[in-house]
Order: C-alpha cells, then sequence, then structure tokens
C-alpha cells in the first residue's frame, strides 16, 4: 500500500520509522517532511497546512492512507478534505479536533460532563478579564484559546503578571487570533503525565504513559519549550491511576465527544496532572504528542499501521496494542538560544557506534550534508529493560551527535528516576 504521513518533525520521524516496520506498506511518502526524514520516506514539498495541496497529491498518486499528525491540519480540517476525496485517514477531522483547536470549548466540555479539571472562566474582554483576575491567588493560568506552537500558556507567579499576560495576548495579539479568548484557571499542583491513547470513537486503547520536561534549562529552569526531552513509562502513572483515569476522565471524554455530535478517531492526547485530589486533566491535545511520540512508539510491539487502521475503519476493540514492559528516554538536542533566536545551517554529524534511534526535527540536506535548520534540531532516543538504564544510553549516545552550538538538557529523567 501507499501512505502519505503529513508533517514534518521529530514526531513524524518517530511515526515514519514505525510505520516503516510495517509489512503492509510499500511506499512511504511525508509531506513536507525534513532532511533526516528523507533517509526513511519519499519527502514532498507540500507544507503540511496546504490542504488542497495534500490532496492533489494523495489522487495523482493514488495513496491508500493518510496519517495526519500536527494539530495545524487537523483543526483546519484536511481530514475532512482527504476523507471526501476517497482518501481513509488516520485523524480526527474538524468537528472533533477542536477539543485541541479551542480551549474554551475543551474546559466547557470538561464542566459540562463533569469530567475533572482545573476550576476555571473564559473572557473575551480584557477588562473583565482583569477583573476576575483580582479575585484570585496566585500563580494564575492564563491559556490563549487557540493553537499557539504550544507556547499560549502562561504560569504568572503574581497577579499583575497574569493581567500583562491577558493585555498581551488579547490587546497586543501575542498569538494571533488564538488569544482573542482566553482561559483563565486555577494553578495544580502534583506531577504532570502525558497519556497518548488510540481510540475509534468506541473504544479506548491508552499507549505508555511518559513524562515531557518542557522548561529550556535544567532544573525545570527557562522558558517553556516544545518539549526539551521525554521519559517512559511515567513512574506516577501507577495502576490505581490508571484505572481512575480510564474511569473518570477517558471513557467520559470519549462518551462527551460523541453526545456532541464530534466523534474522536485518532489519537488523543491527554495532558494530566496527579493532584491531592486525583488525577485532573490540564490539557487536550488531538494528535500524537512531540517529544512523547519519540518514546513511545519505540516501546510499540504491535504493528502500528494495523492499529490506524483499525482506529479508521472503528475496528480497534478487535485489534491488539501492545507494549513492552521495558523504558525509553529521549534527549533532545537543540540549537543554543532555542526557544527564542539561535543560529542555523551547522552540519550535523555522527560518530560510528551510535547505538540509538535519532529522531530529526529540525534539519534540511544539503547535497549529502544534513544541516540544521530550527530550534528543535533532533532528538537522541536510547530503550532499555529499566529507565536508569535508558537515561544513561541516551545521554552516552548524545555524546556520538554533533553539530555546532548544540544545546540539551543534563536532567532528562531526574525527576523521575527520584521518583
Amino acid at each position: 500500500m501507499k501512505v502519505m504521513v503529513i508533517g514534518g518533525g521529530g514526531r513524524e520521524h518517530a511515526i515514519v520509522k514505525a510505520l516503516k516496520k510495517s509489512p503492509d506498506i510499500d511506499t512511504l511518502y511525508c509531506l513536507p517532511g525534513n532532511g533526516g526524514i528523507a533517509a526513511d520516506a519519499i519527502c514532498v514539498a507540500v507544507d503540511a497546512k496546504h490542504i488542497p495541496g495534500m490532496v492533489a497529491f494523495a489522487k495523482e498518486n493514488s495513496i491508500d492512507f493518510a496519517v495526519v499528525a500536527p494539530d495545524d491540519p487537523l483543526v483546519l480540517g484536511a481530514v475532512d478534505a482527504l476523507t471526501e476525496a476517497g482518501i481513509p485517514c488516520f485523524g480526527p477531522d474538524k468537528k472533533a479536533a477542536i477539543i485541541e483547536g479551542s480551549k474554551v470549548f475543551s474546559k466547557n466540555l470538561m464542566k459540562k460532563y463533569g469530567i475533572p479539571t482545573a476550576a476555571y472562566e473564559t473572557f473575551s474582554d480584557i477588562e473583565s478579564a482583569c477583573r476576575y483576575i483580582e479575585t484570585l491567588t496566585a500563580p494564575v493560568v492564563v491559556k490563549a484559546d487557540g493553537l499557539a506552537l504550544g507556547k499560549g500558556v502562561i504560569i504568572a507567579e503574581s497577579l499583575e503578571e497574569a493581567k500583562e499576560a491577558v493585555r498581551e495576548m488579547m490587546g497586543d495579539k501575542k498569538f494571533g487570533d488564538s488569544g482573542l479568548n482566553v482561559v483563565i484557571e486555577e494553578f495544580l499542583t502534583g506531577p504532570e503525565v502525558s497519556v497518548l491513547a488510540f481510540t475509534d470513537g468506541n473504544v479506548v486503547k491508552p499507549m505508555v504513559s511518559s513524562m515531557d520536561h518542557k522548561r529550556a534549562h535544567d532544573g525545570d529552569e527557562g522558558l517553556n519549550t516544545g518539549g526539551m526531552g521525554t521519559i517512559a513509562p511515567n513512574p506516577y502513572y501507577t495502576a490505581e491511576v490508571a484505572q481512575r483515569c480510564m474511569d473518570e476522565i477517558f471513557l467520559p471524554t470519549i462518551a462527551a465527544m460523541n453526545a456532541e455530535g464530534r466523534t474522536f478517531k485518532g489519537c488523543l492526547y491527554f495532558g494530566l496532572m496527579i493532584t491531592p485530589n486525583g488525577p485532573k486533566v490540564i490539557e487536550y491535545n488531538c494528535r500524537f504528542g512531540d517529544p512523547e511520540t519519540q518514546v513511545v512508539l519505540p516501546l510499540l510491539e504491535s504493528d502500528l499501521f494495523t492499529i490506524m487502521r483499525a482506529v479508521s475503519e472503528g475496528k480497534l476493540a478487535e485489534t491488539e496494542v501492545k507494549f513492552s514492559a521495558g523504558a525509553a528516554c529521549c534527549v533532545v538536542m537543540a540549537s543554543d538560544g532555542y526557544p527564542l533566536s539561535y543560529k542555523k545551517g551547522f552540519e550535523i554529524t555522527y560518530d560510528e557506534g551510535l547505538e540509538a534511534e535519532v529522531y530529526i526535527a529540525g534539519a534540511k540536506l544539503d547535497g549529502e550534508k544534513l544541516l540544521t535548520n530550527g530550534g528543535r534540531v533532533l532528538g537522541v532516543v536510547a530503550t532499555a529493560d529499566n529507565l536508569a538504564e535508558a537515561v544513561k544510553k541516551s545521554y552516552a549516545n548524545v555524546e556520538k551527535v554533533h553539530f555546532e552550538n548544540a544545546y540539551y538538557r543534563k536532567d532528562i529523567g531526574k525527576r523521575a528516576l527520584e521518583a
């Protein structure tokens, strides 16, 4: 079969590498892909948001199946357009993708259906938002309603900082139209857990849990990023917590979306906080997380393509989703200065004897050379029988990957190992 994956980052590289193992796939395309993905799939220069372009490519090349990975094309309706053109897809349609596309929608959904989340209010004007902030105690969480590349969430340490965040989002349009409406919510405490789950709108089959490291610097200091590394499984996600999440969050969310006429089929990402009062939802994403995918998929023992087709066809109940009992660690190597300003165009080289997967996020080919072309450049991923070994192995292999102005955190997995 001919399969195309939409997207061009580290997550897509992990998806492509997992799909490559399937005996049912003859030809694998990635739109637009990147310089590293080009070693594993045929990259086609069609932007991930250019829906007419991807539909035209799929028709012209008799594509049998499409995987739409990033949030933007999902929220813009890529699955709807491809389905209409007769291409089966993995990913939610536009109506269901709103669960990530609008934080106001998702918070109201949780409130309506009694799904545990932080107390909140939503606002469409600056004055009333600031008046509400005056009634709270810091810290306060301020979220832009729409997509903002994972950067539309501000944890304000003071009420003045919270009001400034509101002014920047709504007045200065720091995140464009994504910040026209804002969600202001209580600050929850406890360990964070990411759980990606396959669902066909009826059945939910969670993947192995993971822990992201969002801050730019060691000790969870510095600015928020798209993610500086991940580990799986997350030690805070015990069997008891997992059962509560299934009963109180996962199944109720799927039922709520069905009740709203927005059946969700694809990968639903649950960003959770294990609070003293039990697990609560911080956020939903309508797709595989990045860089969570990079540690979750290497532990998948079942055929990813078989699962994706089962999700698309509503046959997930009869399909095996099996993960290994081991652990994985991903250390993101970024360009120094990320997430603000950084230089690019440096050659990426590897020493011999590399014993890890390298998922390329931001790099381009220049002839035979692979050059840095983004803030997050790549993820070095190692698997092992236990987390301590996976972390050790990942860092040992980071030493074998080189490019000028490389920067990475030295403490990925430390919190999980202490737990």
